[in-house]
């Protein structure tokens, strides 16, 4: 009976919600892309590693520590990588609280994170707890935006508890 009480009452709240934009810049500093605010898939693993086992002090719980940029499609509830990632993940530059109910992660690819000669269209975007491997917490895709190596792209990332 308990549990199942606790089922509904779970069932009534929506939970975590998190949202990413993802924006291109010229040399010049002038933006050349704008993904707006876009909602995320958080992935199985994202759940029970980053938040459950978080929150009890878990062995293997994770944190959020780098950013992944690729040039393939959204991440499922099971997916633990992100699909066809380009360049180096970058670490992230300020994790800060904007309420009490959502951290807000940023990030800068500074340009030259990636050295193709030729522009990727990148189309997806990740959070992960290491500059390579590790699992991904949430992602998704955007309308894929063309960007040469000498641009850099500014990445926010929020995560709201509701």
């Amino acid at each position: 009976m308990i549990q199942t009480d606790l089922d509904m009452l779970v069932a009534e709240r929506p939970g975590v919600r998190g949202f990413f934009r993802v924006q291109i810049e010229e040399e010049t500093g002038e933006l050349k892309g704008d993904s707006g605010w876009i909602e995320n898939q958080i992935t199985n693993l994202g759940y029970n590693q980053y938040l459950v086992s978080a929150l009890g002090s878990i062995s293997g719980s994770k944190y959020v520590s780098h950013v992944g940029l690729g040039i393939g499609t959204a991440p499922g509830a099971a997916d633990t990588s992100l699909q066809n990632e380009v360049g180096t993940r970058q670490g992230i530059t300020a994790a800060t609280s904007s309420t009490s109910k959502a951290v807000q992660f940023t990030a800068t690819f500074a340009a030259g994170w990636h050295t193709s000669s030729v522009a990727h269209n990148i189309s997806n975007i990740g959070l992960f707890n290491s500059i390579s491997g590790g699992t991904l917490f949430a992602g998704n895709t955007y309308a894929s935006s063309s960007c040469a190596s000498n641009q850099a792209v500014n990445v926010t990332y929020t995560i709201t508890f509701t």
